[in-house]
């Protein structure tokens, strides 16, 4: 597979911006090389419904702006939908375990929680933060928003909230502990 083919499936995979020094270590190979496969995919999105964007040496897939008025429709139609058990889903583990990472998200969903996640921010459900720990990752957390959509006033008002807490941080401590291959 061509090096711009693989940067093509790891910015629709990541669905966020990545940086160019990312797909260096991810891909193997050198910044020159990173660079003429970037040219090569620009030409390649020409005329087509997807293209990247740069800022330095940040890179994110998009849609063109061609597809705007579209695009536009769809995030109407999403905001006046259900969220949905995927959803709901999402809201409790950002709820009960964040602030978290989109990786630990999708760990504990055992799928791809991107689409999702972006549903909520753009809902204002949830906001995504800087990572302390990583700053090639980001964390995400609920707003106030949520709080009053949910109708309470506190992060502890929630459902057996401290009995939840305590489960997951030693459901988290058993995964730690295991040994790899253990089930």
């Amino acid at each position: 597979m061509d090096l711009d083919s693989k940067i093509e499936a790891l910015l629709f995979y990541k669905g966020e911006t990545m940086k160019v020094k990312e797909l260096v270590k991810l891909l193997g190979a050198d910044k020159d090389s990173i660079e003429n496969a970037l040219s090569t995919l620009k030409e390649k999105l020409l005329g087509r419904g997807i293209t990247f964007i740069r800022k330095e040496d940040e890179i994110q897939l998009t849609t063109t702006p061609e597809m705007s008025y579209i695009i536009e429709q769809i995030r109407k139609d999403e905001l006046t939908k259900d969220l949905g058990k995927a959803g709901a889903e999402t809201l409790a583990i950002v709820l009960y375990k964040g602030p978290i990472t989109r990786a630990e998200i999708d760990y504990i969903r055992g799928v791809n929680s991107t689409f999702i996640l972006r549903n909520l921010l753009i809902r204002g459900l949830v906001e995504k933060v800087s990572n302390p720990k990583d700053q090639r990752s980001f964390l995400y957390k609920y707003t106030t928003e949520l709080l009053a959509f949910l109708g309470i006033s506190s992060i502890e008002d929630l459902p057996e909230f401290d009995t939840v807490q305590s489960e997951l941080e030693k459901f988290t401590q058993e995964e730690n502990n295991s040994p790899a291959g253990e089930e």
